[in-house]
């Protein structure tokens, strides 16, 4: 009898939301993050993140670019860019802010020296 358990048990590893996400939907957001040039706006759908989005459309605007604007609300997507306050911007699938808001100006000067 041992006092701490089985040692050849396996502890199956959990994942930064609590274990709450399935095989499928870690895929997903792999998949997602590993595609080209795209622009998403990480967070819950709060006042903050709808402002971050359209800020980002109105650069995208007087950039003149053409390029959708994807809003994840799945906490097992926003937790696999590995951050943990939001808003986040996701432009090529690198994370280039969170936990602001940021201004029209300060997009528009992101935009151009990542793109």
């Amino acid at each position: 009898m041992s006092l701490f358990g089985n040692k050849n048990k396996k502890v199956k590893d959990s994942c930064c939301c609590g274990s709450s996400c399935d095989e499928q939907s870690m895929e997903k957001a792999i998949a997602e993050q590993s595609e080209g040039v795209f622009i998403k706006v990480l967070g819950s759908g709060c006042s903050k993140c709808r402002e971050l989005e359209n800020n980002t459309k109105i650069a995208l605007e007087q950039l003149g670019m053409d390029t959708t604007i994807e809003h994840i609300t799945d906490f097992t997507q926003i937790a696999s860019y590995g951050i943990m306050t939001t808003p986040a911007l996701v432009v090529g699938g690198n994370v280039v802010s969170f936990g602001k808001v940021l201004k029209v100006e300060e997009i528009i000067k992101l935009l151009q020296k990542i793109l």
